[in-house]
């Protein structure tokens, strides 16, 4: 975790536990720092998971993996050790993640196929199992932590820890959801360099479970970007330990369904907007609402479009109301589109409507708007109902800094 905290950092708030999850934290030494980088999570027997995965071809062995498991459905355990992204290993990386396994399944006499591997942190070094193995034998031992604990030490470049929580109410039972992500760079939908972790007590079917994170995670997780590169691997995992006692939700006909996937949505936006939050040398948090396409699909494309044009976020880095620069980003996206048709806003004020600037256009209110920390970009196409929210944050000189010292 770096000593300097984003300027767009929300704090870290209090979080119920889960019942059936036992988090602890110890320090593997995957990177020469003074910090705990091996999480270890314990799940209760009956533990169901669901997940969504980078679709980088150059993905991690954990990925491979994990992407393999998730077909069983049942989980015990998860694993993350931050510092080591252990991808481009080769066979080498993939026995230190069966090495893994292998261990935390003894430990608990579970299958091997339920423990869940994540490694994040820098590419082409393979992950040192001896070091694994012997921050799994202090893992086992140490006292549980809270969730700020554990969202620390998941992280690398992140400035801050980073948990969502929600309750619902399932067929007459309190269902909690708590979560935590870390993600700083290398951020772009599908999904993005971040590893996020959602644990409930709710009984459900993994199917189900399935279709709701899959459906989440496409108008939260794949609707950030920070700098347009996906990461080797990018996952993020629910597990549900079904210990509220609830009646097992298998559809959207049982009793508090739609909550639930509510509650589920809400976490996943909360984390994806955290990460953004933490973009790597943001200082401007950039909304970008686009409407009038003609599809949700296509609005989504052209909102990305826009949020990973450099030349916009530098703009908006800069302050510089240039509408213009939006104007490309869409023009460029490949998606349908009508000159004649589009309108430009900056904080809710119009720069310009139906292909045109405004004749009384006042370029105060959006310079004053591009002062503050948060900022809107909006953008009507005009031609049908489609709609989508894509968040970003803008590109300063600290992105360079950061990622040129990298590995130093």
């Amino acid at each position: 975790m770096s000593d300097i905290v984003s300027p767009l950092a929300r704090p870290f708030t209090a979080m119920p536990p889960i019942a059936g999850v036992t988090l602890r934290v110890a320090r593997a030494g995957y990177k020469d720092w003074g910090r705990c980088d091996l999480t270890y999570a314990e799940l209760t027997e009956g533990t169901v998971v669901a997940g969504v995965f980078t679709r980088n071809v150059c993905c991690s062995s954990e990925v491979e993996i994990g992407r393999a498991n998730i077909a069983q459905s049942q989980a015990r355990a998860l694993v993350v050790n931050a510092g080591n992204s252990n991808a481009f290993t080769g066979y080498r990386g993939r026995e230190a993640v069966e090495g893994i396994m292998a261990q935390v399944a003894a430990h608990l006499g579970c299958p091997p196929e339920q423990v869940f591997v994540s490694s994040t942190g820098v590419i082409g070094v393979p992950l040192p199992l001896d070091k694994a193995q012997a921050g799994l034998g202090s893992a086992f031992e140490a006292a549980p932590c809270d969730w700020e604990e554990a969202a620390n030490t998941i992280g690398t470049t992140d400035t801050f820890a980073k948990g969502a929580s929600a309750t619902a109410l399932v067929g007459g039972k309190t269902v909690a959801l708590a979560a935590i992500i870390k993600g700083s760079g290398m951020i772009a939908p599908d999904l993005a360099t971040m590893l996020g972790y959602v644990f409930t007590d709710c009984a459900i079917a993994p199917a189900f479970l399935q279709d709701l994170l899959s459906t989440a995670n496409q108008t939260t997780f794949n609707c950030i970007t920070v700098d347009s590169d996906t990461s080797t691997s990018d996952t993020v995992l629910a597990f549900a330990t079904g210990k509220a006692d609830n009646a097992p939700l298998t559809g959207f006909d049982c009793p508090g369904a739609d909550a639930f996937a509510a509650a589920l949505h809400d976490v996943c936006r909360q984390l994806a907007q955290l990460v953004v939050r933490d973009g790597e040398g943001a200082q401007k948090f950039i909304t970008v609402s686009v409407s009038g396409a003609v599809s949700d699909d296509s609005a989504r494309k052209i909102g990305l479009a826009v949020a990973n044009s450099p030349l916009v976020k530098t703009a908006i880095a800069g302050e510089d109301a240039n509408w213009g620069r939006v104007v490309m980003a869409v023009g460029k996206a490949g998606e349908p589109a009508d000159r004649d048709k589009l309108s430009i806003g900056f904080g809710g004020v119009w720069a310009a409507r139906e292909g045109q600037p405004l004749a009384d256009y006042d370029e105060a209110p959006m310079a004053a708007h591009l002062k503050g920390q948060e900022i809107s970009i909006e953008i009507d196409l005009g031609l049908g109902e489609g709609r989508a929210t894509v968040w970003t944050c803008d590109l300063t000189h600290d992105y360079i800094s950061i990622n040129a010292d990298y590995r130093s």
